[in-house]
């Protein structure tokens, strides 16, 4: 009986222990405010939106009323809606595209590259005017920002590629976490960590970390060419508006680089080893999670490859059909297969298309790469797709159509994951060989399995680790001992080039005081000489 006592005692203890574990957590449902951007980056975000409202935290999101991603009603976050005269669309997008598509196909040369580069910017200036009206509707309406002081939010959770999210957290004096990869102006590490060119290779640039002489000169032009415009076409508009609306005026630059947390959507399985800042949180792959059952059509579709298996195709969200004569080729290449085909394409149906092809308007991405019918997939080379590939350890075989797409497909190819194709040569032969090719050669898969591998290997999931910093920015109402105070700096003063001066100066007087001081006594002892002579 005694036994029997002690043992119900112990029970009662650990059921008092685990209370806390229900009906605690470590940070208490907090409020917080969620500055998207549209497309694929909305897509990531909307994960960590979910995330967050599974730990019990209120999340409103602010959004335009012309959005053609970010829906008005949902069952999991808020929506406050910002009437904009002014907004992409799909016709602008697509516009972009094509110019780029067309670009590649043609010449190439350096004029052409910097025409390219000059026309991608004036889009991109385009934009970030329509998301400069946008912050200038929320801030000129009393009652929205009324209600959103009113909110007594604990951070803003942003995309810093816009800087809506940047500009908005300052005026309502609040804590700033990034869902980062870009910024307005330039991959995200080159605005807080030390990026030095000589192997950090640029955007574009198409140049892994092991550059020759000749490399690292272009590599230094592409930084320029990222660099220029963007001072002087898109953050001049933001430093605009800091001018009107914040006294007193802040530098953008440093409202920029002073956020408390970055989640950064890479990590070094990926990316290349290079310096980074103790608030640069890796969280590359948090979106992806394990294959769930398909719907029946599809899996049944699946299931009638055999041994031959499925191909995956899929350009991401933003391209929505190719030029004919492009779709005409990939739909030949695919109908010379064995495998089946599944192809997310909404443009006009190809007249080469195959029976074992099947075209869908939209795909369970994640769920077809994690399925063991799956071969290969078919890519343009976003972040978001290719950690998905890595994530299953599916080969890909990318065709990059613009931006950070063939950096991107890069870094797998170097890996001896991926094979890169020019959209300039595409044609079903060459499409047809690459596929061939990388479901043939078996180094491709065990180069991505092993990568997966490595990727999966962590003491802590990347969402999970996403969540735990957002939360500590709540409980702790920021990260300031986290942040670099460097962006603060001068350029002078960040490169120590004032120092530089000041000790090369130093130096110089004591030399020439040397210097004057010897030849001052040579020619006393000269002199002296002389008067003992005469």
């Amino acid at each position: 009986m005694r036994k029997m006592a002690q043992f119900s005692d112990m029970i009662s203890f650990s059921l008092l222990m685990l209370i806390p574990i229900f009906f605690c957590s470590d940070c208490d449902g907090g409020k917080v405010l969620v500055v998207p951007l549209e497309g694929s980056h909305w897509v990531n975000m909307n994960v960590l939106i979910k995330a967050l409202h599974d730990q019990g935290h209120t999340v409103d999101v602010i959004r335009t009323n012309n959005s053609w991603y970010v829906k008005e009603n949902s069952t999991y976050y808020n929506s406050i809606t910002i009437h904009n005269s002014k907004w992409m669309d799909e016709e602008f997008i697509k516009e972009v595209i094509h110019k780029m598509i067309n670009h590649d196909r043609g010449k190439s040369s350096l004029l052409s590259i910097v025409r390219l580069h000059m026309d991608m910017f004036s889009s991109l200036s385009k934009v970030h005017g329509m998301i400069c009206e946008f912050v200038t509707n929320i801030f000129e309406n009393e009652e929205i920002m009324k209600t959103l002081k009113e909110r007594q939010y604990d951070l803003i959770l942003t995309d810093p590629s816009w800087g809506s999210g940047i500009l908005l957290a300052h005026k309502l004096q609040l804590p700033v976490v990034y869902n980062a990869r870009w910024t307005v102006s330039s991959e995200g590490h080159l605005e807080i960590a030390p990026s030095p060119l000589s192997y950090i290779p640029m955007t574009m640039s198409g140049h892994t970390d092991k550059m020759t002489f000749f490399q690292r000169v272009k590599n230094v032009f592409f930084y320029m060419l990222m660099d220029l415009p963007s001072k002087l076409f898109t953050e001049p508009q933001y430093q605009a508006l800091c001018d009107k609306y914040f006294h007193p005026p802040v530098n953008f630059r440093e409202l920029l680089r002073g956020a408390d947390i970055w989640l950064m959507r890479v990590d070094f399985v990926f990316e290349f080893p290079r310096p980074t800042m103790p608030n640069v949180i890796y969280i590359g792959g948090f979106q992806c999670k394990p294959a769930k059952t398909l719907p029946q059509d599809l899996e049944d579709f699946m299931q009638t490859s055999g041994d031959h298996g499925v191909i995956i195709m899929s350009l991401g969200a933003f391209v929505s059909n190719l030029p004919d004569d492009v779709s005409e080729e990939i739909a030949a290449a695919f109908a010379q297969l064995p495998q089946k085909v599944i192809w997310r394409y909404t443009g006009k149906r190809p007249s080469t298309l195959g029976n074992n092809t099947l075209l869908l308007d939209w795909m369970p991405q994640n769920d077809l790469l994690g399925h063991p019918k799956t071969q290969v997939f078919v890519a343009h080379g976003g972040t978001n797709g290719v950690q998905e590939a890595l994530y299953h350890g599916i080969p890909v075989v990318g065709i990059p159509l613009f931006f950070d797409q063939y950096n991107n497909l890069l870094r797998l190819q170097e890996r001896g994951g991926a094979k890169i194709l020019s959209i300039a040569t595409l044609d079903r032969n060459i499409l047809h060989t690459a596929i061939k090719e990388v479901i043939n050669e078996p180094s491709y898969r065990l180069s991505m399995q092993k990568l997966s591998h490595l990727h999966r290997d962590k003491p802590v999931q990347p969402l999970d680790s996403a969540l735990f910093w957002i939360e500590f920015v709540m409980r702790h109402k920021g990260a300031a001992h986290l942040r670099t105070e460097s962006y603060k700096l001068p350029w002078y003063s960040y490169y120590s080039v004032d120092v530089a001066v000041v000790l090369f100066t130093v130096v110089l007087i004591f030399s020439l005081s040397v210097f004057w001081t010897v030849k001052y006594l040579c020619v006393m002892l000269c002199c002296s000489r002389k008067r003992k002579t005469e």
